[in-house]
């Protein structure tokens, strides 16, 4: 399984928004095109939570499923088709036809 480590985004252990946001819309995203990603949660430095949540909004849009925290015990997050599913299931429910 490919894994997405925020310390390649970091400067000396920090996460800087601006720097990060820039990283992001240059980076590669397709190299993870219909496969499980796992976002590393434990590394070297804390990182803020907005830099995970920005990370996975990208992955969204492209993997297969994603995991987060420690390799040896990942916790799966998103999985694209179980959204997919229950959008479709919340709409049901709210139409005026039913």
């Amino acid at each position: 399984m490919p894994a997405f480590d925020l310390d390649n985004f970091a400067e000396g252990g920090i996460l800087r928004e601006k720097t990060v946001r820039e990283a992001f819309e240059s980076y590669n995203w397709e190299q993870y095109r219909g496969k499980t990603v796992h976002i590393r949660g434990c590394g070297q430095a804390t990182f803020p939570t907005w830099a995970y949540l920005m990370a996975a909004a990208h992955l969204a849009l492209v993997a297969k499923r994603i995991t987060f925290g420690e390799d040896r015990s990942p916790m799966e997050i998103f999985v694209p088709e179980d959204f997919r599913a229950k959008i479709a299931h919340d709409e049901q429910a709210e139409s005026p036809n039913n």
